[in-house]
């Protein structure tokens, strides 16, 4: 069987195949997780009708949202783990299904106990999503491929945020928050059906992973907790994820409460900058094959301080025009240095590996989910919208410092662990 495979690799014909498959893969990744952020972002959009439904505070609707995040935070090493043990396939369309479940059941929620334990399911439910997503684009790209590949994964993220609200506001003005998060559920429960009769099986292992890297072997979870490269990425995409849960959860609020807009109008200026932002992630991906393969940091930190520096002068305009033109540049700036942070691990883990390392550095990213709704919500409450902005502006930076001191090396998770 070997003798086999290595043989398609050497022969002209592999060629077509492998591109079908990696098209078809990440056309397929790409689609799931534009659905997984509307239904993620959609929260968001409602929060002002659910508050007001339920007489919320800011901090018990940024707990809304953490809600989600904590569990989200809490599934991603079993996600990766589980992903790297059983497949990405069947992971996938578990995750999907469940999500869209709990999508549905959040529209029944009678009150903020029970929203808050569906917001949390819906996260374990999203949590396998991840680190089965990296598993499949490990399995089937090549490692040429596999920077180009998260880059249009990590686009359609800030794809499926910008379309959110342009979708999920219009539903809730006509039909209420309620029956919104059912529509949403059904589309979900579609594309899940899609994504089990369409993705292909992996390649051959000779197709996607490089010659000198590591051959398979089981590796303990501990091993992996311990490396201190991975444990730097996943600090470094902790501090940089704030501004993405930061904007997503806060910024529909901040447009409907200080700047007079309307619900709609809202949800059309915050998708503006969220679609920047996926064309800067692609762009940012580019730069950094063509110019900054050996010199991310050159990329990542003028980037993040140019955004911090937006951040802050964001608040400075009496208008929401002004507000959300400097919004959509500082999350352009922001978007070039995506890559450079959640991308690059990719290229330095073994495929045997990547769900597992994989959990770690997303766990990192998400405990921006957990923190940011919530320090952010205290701090409108308690300061102004004024400080919970300059949080983001401050975590920002400390993104750019983390960067300064992480070396886009192999890691090798067999080796002693390093830590620091």
């Amino acid at each position: 069987m070997i003798t086999t495979q290595c043989s398609m690799s050497n022969t002209p014909s592999s060629a077509p195949v492998v591109r079908r498959t990696e098209r078809r893969t990440l056309a397929l990744l790409v689609g799931v997780y534009i659905v997984d952020y509307v239904d993620r972002v959609m929260i968001a959009t409602a929060l002002p009708m659910i508050g007001a439904e339920f007489g919320l505070s800011k901090t018990s609707q940024g707990l809304v949202v953490s809600a989600f995040a904590i569990a989200y935070l809490i599934g991603q090493m079993p996600g990766g783990l589980l992903a790297d043990r059983v497949g990405a396939r069947p992971l996938l369309v578990i995750s999907l299904v469940a999500w869209s479940v709990f999508t549905a059941a959040t529209g029944l929620a009678p009150g903020l106990v029970v929203l808050l334990a569906l917001r949390a399911l819906f996260g374990l439910a999203q949590a396998l999503f991840p680190g089965a997503s990296f598993k499949a684009l490990g399995e089937r790209t090549t490692q040429a491929a596999r920077s180009r590949g998260a880059g249009l994964m990590l686009a359609s993220n800030s794809i499926g945020a910008g379309l959110g609200p342009l979708l999920v506001a219009p539903l809730v003005v006509a039909t209420g928050w309620r029956h919104t998060f059912w529509i949403i559920a059904a589309g979900g429960l579609i594309v899940g059906v899609a994504l089990w009769r369409l993705l292909p099986p992996p390649l051959p292992r000779e197709l996607t992973e490089p010659e000198d890297h590591i051959a398979p072997v089981a590796v303990p979870v501990s091993r992996v907790l311990r490396d201190g490269l991975v444990l730097r990425y996943a600090a470094m995409f902790a501090c940089f994820n704030m501004v993405a849960y930061g904007m997503i959860t806060w910024v529909p609020s901040y447009l409907v409460e200080a700047k007079g807009l309307s619900l709609v109008s809202a949800g059309v200026a915050t998708a503006i900058p969220q679609l920047v932002n996926a064309v800067a992630v692609v762009l940012g991906g580019w730069l950094m094959s063509r110019w900054f393969d050996q010199r991310v940091r050159w990329l990542v930190v003028p980037a993040l301080v140019a955004s911090a520096v937006l951040l802050v002068a964001m608040l400075l305009p009496d208008s929401a025009t002004g507000f959300t033109v400097l919004q959509t540049v500082a999350m352009f700036t922001s978007g070039l240095a995506t890559i450079g942070i959640v991308g690059l691990p990719l290229r330095v883990l073994p495929r045997d590996l990547v769900g597992s390392a994989m959990g770690l550095v997303n766990t990192g990213g998400q405990l921006a989910g957990v923190l940011a709704p919530l320090v952010m919500g205290w701090l409108a409450d308690h300061v102004g919208f004024g400080a919970a902005f300059g949080f983001l502006a401050v975590t920002t930076l400390a993104a750019a410092a983390i960067s300064l001191t992480t070396r886009a090396t192999k890691v090798d998770l067999t080796a002693p662990a390093l830590v620091g």
